[in-house]
This record gives C-alpha cells, structure tokens and sequence, in this order.
C-alpha cells in the first residue's frame, strides 16, 4: 500500500463534532473523553445548525497530543481554528480546580461548541464529575438555569460559568438570585464585567470569579486578575497583553504564518501568545482595558470604552451599555453609546446622560451619541458585537448628534 493510501484509508486525526443545543449537548461528552485521553481522533466543536470551518486533509501539521479544535471570535477577521493539546486542557482544568478549591460538579450553562462552554465539559472528565447542563434551546433564562441548579445534589461542590449579560439576568430575579448562591464559584468571563454588576453580586452573596483568557488560551487563565499556577501575564510596553504557559494552543490549523505572529517562546521554552488587548498592572493585578482596535481616537485623545459603558451602567436608568467609536468630520471619531434601559425606567436623553457623567468621566470621554436598544447584539457568548453597534450610528440625524457636541 502506498503511503497515499494509506493516510486515505487510515482514521481520521481530526474530525468535526457538532454540539447540540440545550441538554443534547451532554452527548459529545464520549467523543470528548476519547479524544483528551487520546484513544479517539482530536474533535472540532461546532454548533450543531452551523457548518464546521474547513478542516485541511493534510494532518501533517498537527500536534501529536491534539485534543481539539476550537473556533475563535473571528473578532480580528476570518474565524481560526486553535488547536488545544489534552495537555493544554488538563493543565487548565486542573490550575482551575486548584484555584476554586477542589473538586466539583459543573453546570453548563454556555454553548458547548465555544471555549468557556466545552472547558466546563473538560473540567468535569477531569475531575471525574458528571455536568448538569441547563435547557439553552429556548435561550438563556432564568427559570432554566434555577431549574438546572435544582438538579444539583445537596451538600456537592458546584461550579458555573456565565457571561456578564447572563448575571444581569438571574440579579433581576429572585429565583435566579437565589439559584446563583448554590455555586462555590461563579466564574464570569467573555466581556468585561463591571464593577457595580461585580458589587451588586457580592452584595446578594454570589462568589463571583472574573476570568480573562481567550480560545489561545484554552480559556480563562487569569482569575480575579492574577494567573493562574501554570499562566503567566506580560505587558509590552504599549500596554497590550501577552498570556504564557503551559494552557496555550499549539497555533492555529492551517495558518502557519498567523500561528508565527501571534506565538512565540522564550529561551527557557516559556510559550507566549500576543493578545490583542491592552492593560495595566494595579498592585500586581492585571486590568484589561480593551481590544487595541476599540481604542476611540476622538480629537487626538484616546478614550478607553470599558471605563465609559463601567460609568455608564452606574446611572440608575442604563442596565447595559456598549460603547464605540464613530467617525466624525470635526473629531475623527466620536464617543457613541448604545444603551439597554433599566427595568422601569424612561430612555435617557443623551443631554441627561451627559450631565449625570460629568465629574465622573473627563469631558472628552462623555458620549457625544447615543442609541437606546431592546438588547445589545452579541457575537459569541457575551462579547459586545462592536461592528454591528456601529451601524445603529450611520442612521442618526448628524445635525442632531452635533446639538450635543456643544452641550
């Protein structure tokens, strides 16, 4: 037989796995052990409704011990395919376990095609737990998810994992309060959380855990702004943030090129990944501050947005808010916040937000437009689709927007 041939009718080392949506999802997990205990081929998570990403029959680029790939958020152009060895996962489940304390049963509560949903899949078959997972074909609710958390064996360690969004919700409710206080550990990661969400939480007696990493990262690696045991944080001298240690994937599938930009190692043999964020260290806690490409330029000053939607959903009457920078002829770029309305409350006006911001932020960080939504759109679980915010700003009356740039 030919060495053709043979790689023809040989098994395949990478196939695509689709994930079902609600308690379906629960069924990858044989597939999953098979491939982290490497006696099945390496998966690619995909939504079950959802095409997978071409997977190249050249597998002569894989690494030894891949486990899977994972897509990323396509936020910085076409998705990419990370490959996660089981070496990777296992280091990450087992750092995490450490950090939280111990052993315990997860509830899956994300999709289980995205990096935070399958590492709560990983970490169960590591911990030699079995996950509960809530109903998502319906969407995320709160009744579901206190459903889900009923199941929960009395007097057993649990553990979660949400995005901010979802934390809104079960706060507004009761149940979803109450189901919250289950949890030894709630970890909260895909967007930035801000501090009075991270407040109110704690107030009603949810351990919230915030976590920064991404699918290059098999996951959040840094908890409440410091690393985890086998993760390391650098800043360069532009402030973006570069993530090491032994959680990192091994490049991405079939981009040898993008694979050398994004991955380095040290001499020590130290693996490094070059984020597109940027931050600061505050008494050796890392803040992350945003993406480099968020980065509003408005009359030659930078505005960073996470610290303009923290203050924004501050104010009484805004829930949610996603801040962008959209062009304009007199400042470049203009501060522009879209807004979720409170529960009971009346739009703001853009004049009384303003107002209510001044003394808080500095005058070139003050919204200059704003757009009130039913709900913010979202690409993957949790983040901010900044591109489509955007394009609720091409539609405001300029001669309106320029009223408030006096104001």
């Amino acid at each position: 037989m030919t060495e053709q041939a043979a790689k023809t009718t040989s098994a395949p080392r990478l196939r695509a796995l689709p994930v079902p949506s609600g308690v379906a999802a629960l069924s990858v997990l044989v597939d999953l052990r098979s491939a982290l205990d490497g006696s099945g081929p390496a998966v690619a998570p995909h939504a079950l409704n959802s095409p997978p990403q071409p997977i190249s029959d050249d597998v002569d680029d894989l690494p030894p011990d891949l486990t899977l790939t994972i897509g990323t958020s396509g936020s910085t152009g076409r998705p990419k395919l990370a490959m996660l060895t089981g070496g990777a996962l296992r280091a990450s489940a087992e750092a995490t376990q450490q950090r939280l304390g111990g052993r315990g049963q997860w509830l899956l509560a994300l999709p289980a095609h995205h990096i935070a949903g399958i590492q709560v899949l990983v970490r169960s078959l590591v911990a030699d737990t079995a996950p509960i997972c809530m109903d998502l074909a319906g969407g995320f609710t709160t009744a579901a998810f206190a459903r889900a958390t009923a199941e929960i064996a009395p007097g057993t360690r649990a553990y979660t994992a949400l995005v901010p969004t979802q934390l809104v919700r079960l706060l507004a409710s009761a149940d979803g309060c109450q189901a919250l206080t289950r949890f030894a550990a709630v970890l909260l990661g895909g967007a930035p959380a801000p501090a009075s969400l991270l407040a109110r939480a704690r107030g009603f007696g949810v351990q919230v855990v915030t976590t920064y990493g991404m699918s290059e990262t098999a996951g959040g690696c840094v908890y409440d702004g410091r690393a985890l045991e086998v993760s390391r944080v650098q800043l360069e001298d532009d402030g973006r943030i570069r993530l090491g240690g032994a959680t990192l994937a091994q490049g991405y599938l079939g981009e040898p090129e993008l694979t050398a930009e994004s991955f380095s190692e040290d001499l020590d043999g130290t693996a490094w990944f070059r984020t597109d964020d940027v931050g600061h260290l505050d008494g050796g806690v890392l803040v992350v501050d945003g993406r480099i490409d968020d980065l509003i330029n408005t009359g030659g000053v930078k505005v960073v947005p996470s610290l303009v939607e923290a203050a924004l959903v501050q104010l009484d009457t805004i829930a949610e808010a996603t801040v962008v920078g959209s062009p304009d002829p007199e400042w470049g770029q203009v501060v522009s916040a879209a807004v979720v309305v409170a529960q009971g409350s009346s739009p703001p006006t853009l004049e009384e937000v303003r107002d209510q911001l001044r003394g808080i932020l500095p005058d070139h960080a003050l919204p200059r437009r704003l757009v009130t939504l039913p709900e913010l759109a979202l690409r993957g679980p949790g983040k901010p689709d900044r591109a489509a915010i955007r394009r609720h700003f091409d539609h405001i009356d300029q001669d309106v927007a320029k009223s408030a740039e006096t104001t």
